[in-house]
């Protein structure tokens, strides 16, 4: 028999054995050590347990309510190992062989785009970034497709109304990343939280 525990992960209660919880206890405290900043660190461990989180929601599905060894094995190998989470020195010293595991865990990672509305790329809600997004285009053509329709009657305003309620903001980072269609693994997490705190390093300067 084994011991159950209650963790809070991302927002959402799992059962998980001894076992399987020892090894996620591991995990991320391995991943939490490869950040020095404190800012960037809360926000990347954030995203992670989210994802973390969803990952086991799918893994469980309507079958088991507890997590065990393999579902934490399987969920680490499509977030990947704290290991790429090096910086761009110790990177240069990996072996050819290790950045050809690093590819095919890019590779093996399951791509999902979502519509969102894009918080970083708006004018009012962001729909019209969050649709460029989505279809790979310049958000400046559904800005004017609305403006058009806006011209032509109310049904613009409405439609863009709708959408604005209909579609949930990106608010996160591996809400943004999926938004692109890029894989939510621990390298781009962590890529896409640096670029942030980059951006907003440079708009304060004067």
């Amino acid at each position: 028999m084994k011991t159950t525990i209650t963790i809070n992960l991302g927002g959402i209660v799992f059962h998980i054995d001894d076992d399987a919880f020892e090894m996620l206890h591991t995990y991320l405290i391995a991943v939490e050590k490869q950040f020095v900043n404190e800012d960037e660190r809360k926000e990347v461990m954030s995203d992670i347990e989210s994802r973390l989180s969803e990952l086991f929601k799918e893994e469980l599905g309507e079958r088991r309510d507890v997590i065990m060894k393999v579902d934490v094995s399987k969920v680490v190998k499509i977030m990947g190992e704290p290991e790429d989470f090096k910086d761009e020195e110790a990177e240069k010293e990996t072996t050819t062989s290790s950045g050809w595991e690093s590819r095919r865990q890019k590779m093996n990672s399951k791509t999902t785009k979502r519509l969102y509305r894009d918080p970083d790329d708006r004018v009012l809600g962001g729909v019209c970034g969050g649709l460029g997004s989505y279809f790979n285009t310049d958000p400046l053509l559904f800005r004017i497709i609305f403006i058009v329709l806006l011209f032509a009657g109310s049904v613009g305003f409405w439609i863009y109304i709708i959408l604005w309620i209909a579609i949930p903001e990106a608010s996160t980072t591996a809400q943004k990343l999926e938004m692109r269609g890029e894989a939510i693994t621990l390298e781009n997490i962590k890529k896409a939280v640096r670029d942030e705190f980059e951006n907003v390093k440079k708009n304060m300067k004067f």
